[in-house]
């Protein structure tokens, strides 16, 4: 009895470590996801039965299978919770996955690569943002800021020359030892002016027989690119800054214009090309442009202009080589001769401020209107066109400078995107300088280049790009961004299905205080973000963001984009986002750009010594706005921005109702378009947020889709050899928002200049652009909103 008792309890026993797991079974196996435990053995002993017992087997048996049975209970009961907690946890993060690429927050996951890609993402597959923000802080140094800043500013460097070639070749090697995955130079010969080398610019005061009578001396140095050469003559009239309304009010005072010669001051929030062309409009038969004390500091001993410097900048009123307009100036082609139409028919050429006010203080006739008194000294405010004294006195001038062929070099470099390589995010800065050029060429180039080697070193630890980054050293920048639109020229077709957005470093550093960001409105957002994260480089602890929500909001400080902007083409040309950002001075202006005197110590005395630190926040703003359209699955663009714009002029129209209505005219059409396209923006916005944009192919399709709105307000009606700038919105020409703005005010400021005929064709230019960007935004041609 006892061998047969003592089999069947071990038989019992090993049936259990056969079915539960015994003791040696478990010992060291992971349980609960990760928690090693030791599984006690159970302990059996044999007690010997004494005589005469009553031995109960059956009992026992039944004792034993129940403990058993518990034990398999307990042990289906774990596996069952740990299928349910794994099963939810699955669910939860892929529902948390596909919130969070929507959200965009500070937690937003960014992957590295897609699933074809897998074995480029380092252990994990993503890194958050945070991360990456860390990232590009650890890399941007302060010091290859400066002394990059300092190699390319050593001395004036023009496009064609060996100072020039030299900086190229230096921009090129340094591009090809950061690794990137592709590195080239794209080039084009264009025709830019320079001084006579035999026979310089010159200015006469003469007689009423054109006799000279007093040669004035000028800075040989000194010139504006793409005058109009020859002579000119005529009385002298003083036009404040050669805005329009300064020419309007001239007009109102009947001051005679037509034959004379225009004498502005630099400034006014317009360009030398912007007076020459306002000037020449009234009448003038040429133009003098030279810095006031009132608006350009001019004490050598406190940062400013010497008295006799001169600030020379291009007069072409528009951009790209002017002689090969709408289309690129490469040596392999032959196309008919023609020119822009911005080139001036008048000569121009840039004065000092001494020359200005030995001019200037002779003048008699009117005075001058209210805020118009400059601060050259021994002047008295007055107008013109005569000058006092005996006999009839005028102004003689004479530009002499010549045309000549230059070859300009582009330098490339990518990173190609790892999911959509063919979209380009593009970074660039002007290259080329008149004079050293500090803040001109060599700081858009510092920046340009340390952006480049931080990128390509994020790369190299981990960071993979979803798309494409383009680094380009532009030539040609000094005479109207010619590099910059000769190559956007050379890829119109094609560029709104490959450039997400432009940002230019030309001139980002100003000063140290106050952030102005000129933009395209669609990607004005993104600045918002980017200020939150960088500190201020002039108030250390601060972020950027605090001290301009002193100033009245982030949005005060986004302005529209301006002519002379490096990204300007790129938006009002080429249909492509773009942004400029500038750090300048609340106080004092840094008064050297376009002048022989940009230099980086007159710059680091401006900043005193911050030179560094505002680089690398200006790099760090552009590097974060860069990072976050690199890697979002849906690009952060505001499409809804033009709806707005659209609202102001709709709502302008609605002031004048009265007065088209009596003409037989209604705005309706504006309107209807309008609603369309806000309607197509709302309806794209909602079909993305509802979408599983994890969805590659309905990512894609809602991207190309964002990615064409700056392009469809290009104007399909007017020539771009005669308007370049197309963009109804950001552009220039009788087709823009702002030309048929101006003209509808005329009803009530002067009616009598209203012309129907002009407005009819306005009104439906602007109309039919505005609807065909809202029956492209909503997609297909089924989705466009027709009701019958």
């Amino acid at each position: 009895m006892m061998d047969s008792v003592t089999g069947l309890i071990s038989g019992l026993i090993a049936c259990e470590q056969a079915a539960g797991g015994g003791a040696q079974a478990n010992e060291g196996v992971e349980e609960g996801g990760g928690v090693r435990r030791r599984v006690p053995p159970i302990e059996l002993k044999l007690v010997p039965l004494e005589e005469g017992s009553e031995v109960t087997l059956n009992s026992d048996v039944m004792i034993l299978q129940r403990q058993m049975d518990r034990r398999k209970a307990v042990v289906y009961l774990t596996l069952s919770g740990l299928l349910i907690f794994t099963t939810a946890f699955l669910l939860g993060y892929v529902a948390f996955r596909g919130m969070c690429r929507l959200c965009g927050n500070d937690g937003e996951l960014i992957p590295l690569s897609d699933a074809a890609g897998a074995q480029h993402a380092p252990e994990g597959g993503v890194m958050y943002m945070a991360e990456l923000r860390e990232m590009l802080k650890k890399y941007l140094t302060e010091e290859r800021i400066e002394s990059t800043l300092r190699r390319v500013s050593r001395a004036s460097h023009p496009p064609g020359s060996s100072e020039g070639n030299a900086v190229a070749r230096e921009i090129l090697q340094n591009l090809q030892n950061l690794r990137m995955d592709h590195t080239w130079t794209d080039s084009h010969y264009a025709t830019l002016q320079f001084p006579s080398r035999t026979q310089p610019n010159t200015l006469w005061l003469v007689n009423s027989e054109g006799e000279e009578l007093e040669e004035i001396p000028l800075d040989s140095e000194g010139y504006c690119a793409y005058s109009a050469t020859g002579t000119a003559t005529g009385g002298v009239v003083y036009v404040n800054y050669g805005r329009r309304e300064d020419f309007e009010q001239l007009r109102a005072l009947g001051i005679a214009l037509n034959g004379s010669i225009a004498v502005a001051r630099v400034g006014g929030a317009v360009s030398f090309a912007e007076k020459v062309w306002h000037a020449q409009e009234a009448g003038h038969v040429g133009v003098l442009i030279y810095p006031d004390p009132a608006d350009v500091p001019q004490d050598p001993r406190r940062l400013g202009l010497h008295s006799n410097a001169v600030i020379s900048e291009h007069v072409h009123l528009g951009s790209g080589d002017p002689f090969t307009p709408g289309f690129p100036s490469f040596n392999h082609t032959q196309f008919p001769s023609t020119q822009s139409s911005g080139l001036p028919i008048i000569p121009a050429q840039p004065i000092s401020a001494n020359v200005a006010s030995k001019l200037l203080s002779q003048l008699s006739g009117s005075s001058c209107p209210r805020g118009w008194q400059g601060r050259l000294p021994y002047v008295q405010c007055v107008l013109g066109p005569g000058f006092t004294g005996p006999g009839e006195r005028r102004v003689k001038m004479a530009v002499y400078n010549t045309m000549k062929p230059v070859l300009l070099n582009n330098i490339f470099a990518s990173i190609e995107g790892k999911i959509e390589p063919d979209h380009y995010i593009i970074i660039g800065a002007q290259r080329d300088s008149w004079g050293p050029g500090a803040v001109k060429s060599g700081v858009g180039t510092a920046l340009l280049m340390e952006l480049a080697r931080t990128f390509s070193n994020m790369v190299e630890n981990g960071f993979s790009p979803r798309r494409s980054l383009l680094f380009v050293s532009w030539d040609g920048g000094e005479f109207g961004n010619v590099g910059a639109t000769e190559w956007l020229e050379g890829y119109l077709t094609m560029l709104h299905l490959k450039a997400v957005a432009y940002f230019s470093l030309d001139q980002a550093i100003l000063g140290d205080d106050i952030l102005s960001v000129y933009s395209s409105p669609l990607l004005a957002d993104l600045i918002e973000g980017a200020i939150k994260q960088v500190e201020h480089p002039k108030h250390t602890g601060q972020s950027i963001l605090s001290l301009v929500q002193r100033q009245g909001g982030w949005r005060n400080i986004v302005k529209p984009l301006y002519l002379n902007s490096g990204a300007y083409s790129f938006t009002a040309f080429g249909g492509v986002p773009a942004m400029q950002l500038h750090f300048t001075e609340d106080a004092r202006s840094y008064p050297f750009v376009n002048t022989q005197l940009d230099s980086v110590g007159r710059l680091q005395e401006l900043l005193q010594g911050r030179l560094g630190s505002v680089g690398r926040a200006v790099a760090e703003l552009v590097g974060l706005m860069v990072l976050k359209l690199s890697h979002d699955q849906i690009l952060p663009l505001d499409v809804t921005c033009y709806s707005n714009t659209v609202q102001q002029l709709s709502s302008k129209l609605n002031q004048h109702t009265a007065q088209l209505q009596s003409r037989g005219l209604s705005p309706q059409w504006v309107f209807s378009a309008r609603g369309d396209y806000s309607r197509a923006a709302k309806n794209l916005h909602e079909a993305i947020k509802n979408s599983d944009i994890q969805d590659e192919r309905l990512a894609r399709l809602y991207n190309t889709r964002i990615m064409r709105v700056e392009y469809y307000f290009l104007s399909q009606y007017v020539s771009v050899v005669e308007t370049p700038f197309r963009h109804v919105f950001n552009g220039r020409g009788d087709h823009t928002l702002s030309a048929l703005a101006d003209h509808v005010s005329l009803l009530r400021s002067a009616p009598h200049l209203f012309n129907e005929a002009r407005f009819r064709r306005q009104l439906a230019l602007f109309t039919w652009t505005l609807q065909g960007a809202a029956n492209a935004l909503s997609g297909d041609v089924w989705n466009i909103d027709n009701p019958l």
